[in-house]
């Protein structure tokens, strides 16, 4: 009886191994047919270098490492040799830090001097010639706002950037310049009530149809995704890697109380009857960071991973057979309604994100 009990349990945990395989090929297959009509459509307008495009890289650099095809990271790797490994043009813009995190990540597959030197040369001048702290989004009182992190977006953009330069180089600065102005914005920007931040500070005082105050779902997606982001390589024992967590936990309670029966959150994280449309950029970015707080157990399973993939589910509903995504709101900062239709690139960087934590899933 014990032996026939023995053989039983291991062929139903051989069964169950090839179903969750199977499983996480599906969602390979999908993220790669995805990533490949992205390649083949690309948005003509927006740089090669630019913030709209970098986004959609870092998911094409985590589908690169979970699939077969070398096709994703040779993608990645002619992008970069057609910039130089050059950041894009405005020297302390968030959003021109951007497509450095995947420059970076090459550099550290590949560790030819060519794919850093070009971005350490950037980043160590603003080392040496650093901006005050004024955040102040007041075109006239700040000209000069946006060459510091004064808006949400930009912690998904730039922090994760640094944190990379450092796991590069090992110069401890670049991770406490990531640190410190990270802080500086969530002092200005992050709402100790409602546990989200606001977009800018133009927001501030403003409130929706409904009254509440505003919230924009891909704004609060940045920086939770940018969290995930920095602690991907943050030190266990760095001194304010609790304090990431916890803003994390914090977020990450709020946000799921916004999601809506449907499976994704509005465009607005407290008015969502005033933006009814499904949104799949905010969605991405959350199932994203939902799912690798899961996996990491920084999060609940039982409370958040079912969240997660309800939001997963939705997602997927919004690819077309030729894997176009759709239901991505536009670039913008607030709120709005759209085109059911739209797509962007940042929007499928959210989505390939996003498969590939809840691939991880099946495996922890």
């Amino acid at each position: 009886m014990n032996r026939r009990y023995r053989i039983l349990v291991f062929v139903l945990s051989a069964f169950c191994f090839i179903r969750a395989t199977a499983a996480e090929d599906k969602i390979v297959a999908l993220m790669e047919r995805v990533a490949d009509w992205q390649l083949a459509n690309p948005k003509e307008k927006e740089k090669p270098d630019g913030w709209v495009n970098a986004a959609f890289y870092t998911g094409v650099m985590e589908l690169s490492r979970i699939s077969a095809s070398p096709r994703f990271h040779d993608a990645m790797m002619k992008m970069s040799g057609d910039n130089h490994w050059q950041p894009a043009s405005r020297v302390y813009h968030a959003d021109d830090h951007a497509v450095t995190q995947t420059y970076l990540e090459l550099y550290m597959q590949h560790h030819e001097p060519r794919m850093l030197t070009p971005t350490q040369e950037r980043f160590d001048y603003i080392l040496a010639h650093p901006k005050d702290d004024n955040l102040d989004f007041d075109k006239v009182k700040n000209p000069d706002r946006l060459d510091r992190w004064s808006w949400c977006d930009a912690l998904f953009m730039a922090p994760p950037a640094w944190v990379r330069m450092w796991k590069a180089t090992g110069n401890q600065a670049y991770l406490d310049f990531a640190v410190t102005k990270w802080w500086v914005t969530s002092d200005y920007l992050y709402d100790k009530e409602q546990h989200l931040y606001f977009r800018d500070g133009s927001l501030f005082g403003k409130a929706e149809k409904n009254g509440s105050k505003i919230f924009w779902s891909r704004g609060n997606g940045w920086v939770m995704a940018g969290i995930v982001r920095v602690l991907q390589l943050m030190p266990a024992d760095h001194p304010s890697r609790a304090r990431f967590e916890q803003q994390f936990r914090e977020m990450a309670d709020k946000v799921i109380t916004c999601l809506q029966a449907d499976g994704f959150w509005r465009s607005s994280l407290l008015d969502p009857e005033s933006y009814r449309m499904q949104e799949t950029s905010g969605t991405g970015f959350f199932c994203y960071a939902l799912s690798w707080g899961v996996s990491h157990k920084v999060l609940d399973r039982a409370r958040f991973e079912p969240a997660a993939r309800r939001a997963w589910a939705s997602l997927v509903s919004c690819v077309t057979p030729e894997g176009k995504l759709t239901h991505v709101q536009p670039v913008g900062y607030t709120p709005v309604t759209f085109s059911a239709d739209n797509t962007e690139p940042f929007g499928v960087g959210a989505f390939l994100l996003a498969g590939s934590e809840i691939r991880q899933l099946d495996q922890k």
